[in-house]
């Protein structure tokens, strides 16, 4: 693997990241005032299938192990700090102009982290996103900015794991100055 200097690298993508986590961490802040618990209300319709509903995971995706009694807050800590250190890290070894790659990371790690403040100051994840089929019927579980940007970030990933194979063969070569 090559060191690249931080404006060659994957690195000059933070801008991104950066924009992406203000605009989770707003609405998460503009969710957690304006929307009462989901239990309460009030709940805006926003249109047909869509409102905005203001819900606390202490789990992980779709609630897992919201209900563990309270060590999974730091278990789920743990992982996104390790997932945002290996993204930052995998940003550094990628060159700036490899766009697909480094705009799926910055996604992925702005999801993570927006999630991880959340985790570290309120000891739950904000969500707030409600889609359903039927008022009554079946709904997506609650997410919010920063879930939706990680689900975009990965599936960039899976795009340019197809689009551009080779980078995944091709071992790099260590550069001797």
């Amino acid at each position: 693997m090559k060191k690249l200097p931080f404006k060659q690298s994957g690195l000059v993508w933070l801008w991104l990241t950066l924009i992406l986590l203000i605009i989770d961490q707003a609405t998460k802040t503009w969710a957690n005032s304006a929307l009462a618990p989901v239990h309460g209300g009030p709940i805006i319709e926003v249109m047909p299938h869509f409102n905005l509903n203001l819900a606390y995971n202490y789990g992980a995706a779709f609630s897992f192990l919201g209900d563990a009694g309270g060590w999974q807050r730091w278990f789920f800590t743990a992982i996104a700090i390790g997932i945002s250190l290996l993204l930052l890290f995998w940003m550094w070894r990628t060159e700036s102009s490899k766009k697909l790659p480094n705009i799926a990371m910055a996604l992925v790690l702005s999801g993570a982290i927006g999630n991880l403040i959340d985790r570290m100051v309120y000891g739950y994840v904000i969500d707030f996103i409600d889609w359903y089929v039927s008022i009554d019927g079946y709904h997506w579980p609650t997410f919010n900015i920063a879930d939706s940007v990680i689900l975009i970030g990965v599936g960039l990933l899976l795009i340019d794991s197809f689009v551009n194979p080779e980078h995944k063969s091709k071992p790099e070569k260590d550069e001797k100055k």
